[in-house]
């Protein structure tokens, strides 16, 4: 599985994860990719709810993606902390789904 990330996805994830918890979110997502959520509207992107270690239920992160099946790509396109924002705004799915048509 390759997995191919946006900028702002990078910016974000080495904010929010270590390199050890973005691996085991990547070895999840290999065993998985339809593990997250499909988003009303988001043209096939997806919503994972992704638990942080000792930081509790609260402490835990969004992370958007969306899995290329045939071409074996998962590309990482958003994440951001559960306390920050629950739901992506529909200007933000918009937003995405445009992006994931140019894929």
């Amino acid at each position: 599985m390759e997995f191919i990330e946006t900028p702002v996805f990078t910016r974000l994830i080495t904010a929010l994860l270590s390199d050890e918890e973005y691996a085991g979110l990547q070895s999840l997502l290999i065993e998985n990719p339809e593990k997250g959520d499909l988003i009303r509207g988001g043209g096939g992107i997806r919503k994972l709810r992704y638990g942080r270690q000792g930081v509790g239920k609260s402490g835990g992160i969004r992370v958007i993606y969306y899995w290329i099946s045939e071409a074996h790509q998962i590309y990482m396109l958003a994440a951001y902390p559960k306390s920050k924002q629950a739901n992506l705004t529909s200007g933000e799915i918009a937003v995405l789904r445009e992006l994931v048509k140019e894929l």
